[in-house]
C-alpha cells in the first residue's frame, strides 16, 4: 500500500493563477502508469497538492480561517470549484496514461472542527484499492462545526485514511530534491530526534499556501509515521525524469526519508 502526493507547486507554477506544468503533469502520469505495469499489485492512492488554483483562490476568499457571510460562502463555493478544475486535470491525465483513477472529492464528506478534520470518509477509497483502481484525492474545502468552513490539505487527508488503509511508504513528489538544510543541501533523514536541530531551517512554501510550508508538512509526517508502525516517508523531486517510476517501484531511495 502506497500513498503517493503530487505537491501543488510540482503540478503547477504556484507564482501564477492556474498555471499547469502541462508536460510535468503528463509524465508523471506516464511514470505511474509504467510502475503499475511493472508491478500489477501494487496498491495506490494518489493525492496532489492544489497548487495556484485552490490555494490562490483559498487565500483571497480567506476560506481556511471560515465563513459565516453569503460572500464567505460564496468563496467557499469558488475554492471548491478551483480545486476541482485542477483535480480534472490531474485525473484526465492519468486517465490518458492508462491508469483506472478516481477521484474522491474530501468535501463531499469530511467534516472538521476548529480546522482539524475529524471526520471522513474511508469506504469508497478502499472500495476503489480493492477494485485495482487509483482512488485520487487532493487538498479540499469543508464544513466545520467551530468555523463553518476550513480548507483541509492532502496531507491531512491522506494522514487520516492511514489508520484504515495501513500504508508502508508515503512518497511526497514536489520540485525540491528533498527537505532543504540551512545550507541548502538536502537532510537525508528527519526524526524527531533531530528536529530541533534543522526546523529553522525549514521554510514556507514558494508562492501561495494556506495549509502552511515544508516545516508543517515535515511535522505533520513525523506525526504520521509515530502513528503508523514501520512507516516510511520519503521527500523527493518529481522534475526528475524517470525518478517517479524508480521510486515507486522502490528501485531508487532519493531525497529526504522520515520515520519515527
Amino acid at each position: 500500500m502506497i500513498f503517493l502526493k503530487l505537491g501543488g507547486s510540482l503540478l503547477t507554477d504556484k507564482t501564477t493563477p492556474e498555471a499547469v506544468r502541462v508536460d510535468v503533469l503528463r509524465r508523471l502520469a506516464g511514470e505511474i502508469a509504467a510502475a503499475r505495469e511493472a508491478a500489477p499489485g501494487m496498491r495506490l492512492l494518489l493525492g496532489h497538492g492544489s497548487g495556484s488554483f485552490g490555494h490562490v483562490a483559498a487565500a483571497r476568499h480567506g476560506t481556511r480561517a471560515g465563513a459565516g457571510t453569503a460572500d464567505a460562502w460564496r468563496g467557499m463555493a469558488e475554492v471548491a470549484d478551483a480545486a476541482a478544475r485542477l483535480n480534472r486535470r490531474v485525473v484526465a491525465a492519468l486517465l490518458t496514461a492508462g491508469l483506472p483513477a478516481l477521484s474522491l472529492a474530501p468535501s463531499a464528506s469530511a467534516a472538521c472542527r476548529d480546522g482539524q478534520l475529524a471526520d471522513l470518509s474511508a469506504g469508497p477509497v478502499g472500495a476503489a484499492l480493492n477494485a485495482g483502481m487509483v482512488p485520487v484525492v487532493y487538498g479540499d474545502v469543508a464544513f466545520d462545526a467551530d468555523r463553518g468552513a476550513t480548507i483541509v490539505s492532502t496531507e491531512e487527508v491522506l494522514a487520516y485514511l492511514a489508520p484504515a488503509l495501513l500504508p508502508g511508504r508515503v512518497l511526497l513528489a514536489g520540485e525540491v530534491a528533498g527537505v532543504l538544510g540551512a545550507a541548502g543541501a538536502v537532510i537525508p533523514h528527519i526524526t524527531p530526534e533531530n528536529l530541533s536541530t534543522i526546523a529553522d531551517a525549514l521554510g514556507a512554501s514558494r508562492g501561495t499556501d494556506v495549509t502552511g510550508g515544508m516545516d508543517t508538512k515535515v511535522r505533520a509526517m513525523l506525526n504520521l509515521a509515530a502513528a503508523t508502525p514501520g512507516l516510511h516517508v520519503r521527500v523527493f523531486s518529481g522534475l526528475v525524469p524517470g525518478l517517479l517510476r524508480e521510486v515507486l517501484l522502490d528501485r531508487a531511495r532519493p531525497g529526504t526519508l522520515i520515520t519515527a
